[in-house]
């Protein structure tokens, strides 16, 4: 049968080569969408993770989501505040500011000497911020716009002078002076989040207790990095599993009406060698088994095929997008190829059970 089955498929190239590379496609869709919106999330978590801070405190009703939320709250709370509470060694105050402009990135406005105390800048080439006009770009964002230290770079409608170009994981990957983004925010001396370092991470709880009793902090979001961080899953956004599944439901609908049409066209050309086969004695579950062979061959090759394409379109994403992480993982490949194998088979069902149902006479017959 595995003869046969080999047989029909090389008997038409062209449309079993069109069928292999719809369900290629399929998986494509399917792993690409997935790498690019959870490589999305994690790599947020990734950067957030560089900053060196423990504990992160937000305004009431702030976004968990980095720049979304207003710069509405003094900056000058990290200093006066913040700095002053036991076992806090390091308060700065950020803006972070979602730019739409040309990219969509996340620009953070920050107070240099507090911020690099979190934990030092690795400057790869030039140094801090010389003036209010100066920004700091990490190594991925210089390598994909080919920026050098002294460039301009236009943020805003403004023009800013790269002074430095430092290793990426630090939070975001373009840094202005703050009072700078707050001025173009329009919320001069304002910041959006403070990050706080503990003089040791065992006193964080007792840290989060203090700002929360304080009479002007005890509304404002407290975390602690980590639980940051854990929120930073598609099952925490909004929305995330919902357009996940749409566009996956999507991918199987392409690869069932692919097969389907298929698998069809091939049993109506197929009419008399169905048959012989059944006037010779094949049950019905024999034709069915054959097609369905042929279909999952065919899903086989594709699945085989889109793996191997979705890594050359990893390879090609971080040469020409090294700041779009893509990730792509084990779980999704096992889980992308049974879709587009269990797509495949239930688009071969009709097929099958049509080539199973035809009469040996009138099949004889058939012209």
């Amino acid at each position: 049968m595995n003869k046969l089955v080999l047989g029909n498929i090389l008997h038409r190239p062209m449309r079993s080569a069109i069928s292999v590379l719809a369900v290629a496609i399929e998986v494509i869709m399917i792993l690409s969408i997935v790498a690019i919106m959870v490589g999305q999330v994690r790599g947020a978590a990734a950067q957030t993770s560089g900053i060196g801070a423990d504990i992160m405190v937000r305004p009431p009703n702030a976004s968990n989501f980095s720049g979304l939320s207003d710069a509405a709250v003094p900056a000058k709370i990290a200093p006066q505040v913040l700095a002053t509470l036991p076992h806090v060694a390091v308060a700065s105050p950020v803006i972070a500011k979602l730019n739409i402009s040309g990219a969509v990135q996340t620009l953070f406005g920050i107070d240099y000497p507090s911020y690099n105390a979190l934990r030092p800048f690795a400057f790869l080439a030039g140094g801090p911020p010389q003036g209010p006009y100066d920004a700091m770009v990490d190594d991925l964002y210089a390598r994909s716009h080919h920026s050098h230290v002294g460039d301009t770079l236009t943020i805003l409608g403004h023009d800013f002078r790269i002074s430095g170009i430092v290793e990426h994981g630090k939070g975001s990957r373009v840094f202005l002076p703050i009072q700078t983004l707050g001025n173009l925010n329009g919320t001069p001396g304002n910041a959006s989040i403070f990050y706080i370092r503990t003089d040791d991470p065992k006193n964080e709880q007792a840290v989060i207790d203090e700002i929360h009793q304080h009479p002007n902090l005890g509304t404002y979001q407290v975390q602690t990095l980590a639980e940051w961080m854990s929120m930073m899953t598609p099952d925490h956004l909004p929305g995330f599993n919902i357009a996940l599944h749409v566009v996956i439901g999507i991918a199987v609908i392409v690869g069932f009406l692919v097969i389907f049409q298929s698998m069809y066209t091939a049993v109506m050309e197929r009419t008399r060698e169905i048959g012989i086969l059944k006037s010779l004695g094949a049950s019905k579950l024999y034709v069915m088994n054959l097609v369905l062979r042929e279909a999952v061959l065919v899903a086989i090759a594709g699945i085989l095929l889109g793996v191997l394409l979705t890594e050359v379109l990893k390879l090609f994403m971080g040469v020409r997008f090294p700041t779009t992480p893509f990730l792509v993982g084990n779980d999704w490949r096992l889980r992308g190829a049974a879709i587009a194998l269990v797509g495949s088979v239930l688009g071969a069902l009709y097929p099958a059970w049509k080539a199973a149902g035809k009469d040996p006479i009138d099949a004889l017959a058939y012209e």
